[in-house]
């Protein structure tokens, strides 16, 4: 229930992004064909980032010191890069444009997805 409750933050984060960044964009003719698109592009993203970013994190790691922590938003805007080009290469077509659009859309999707989460968690709470 919890990896639902993390992709449809997910998907949310990448809804507010397409909508906010103009050269972000996920290509789709109908409703239910945008919410498919949106499900395989979070779950391209959360494969991501569980796989891929903590290697490039453990590789960067020295970057990161000399930066005080800032170059994780050059890991973040590659990796957002890298969603993108893995989802059109899937078959889920999704634009992401520049450097800079990578790098906003990455911590849209950051904050909208743990604003989400956290919603969702407190009513899991509620329940309990």
């Amino acid at each position: 229930m919890e990896f639902i409750a993390r992709l449809l933050a997910t998907m949310a984060g990448l809804w507010v992004t397409t909508r906010l960044v103009s050269s972000i964009s996920i290509e789709s003719s109908s409703t239910s064909q945008t919410v498919i698109v949106l499900a395989a592009v979070a779950l391209v993203f959360t494969a991501v980032n569980s796989i891929i970013k903590p290697v490039v994190t453990t590789l960067a790691f020295p970057l990161y010191l000399l930066t005080f922590g800032l170059f994780a938003l050059v890991t973040n805007s590659a990796l957002f890069a890298l969603t993108g080009w893995l989802s059109t290469s899937l078959g889920f077509p999704m634009t992401t444009g520049g450097f800079w659009s990578c790098l906003a859309g990455a911590v849209i999707t950051s904050v909208v997805s743990s604003i989400v989460s956290g919603i969702l968690r407190d009513k899991k709470d509620e329940r309990d």
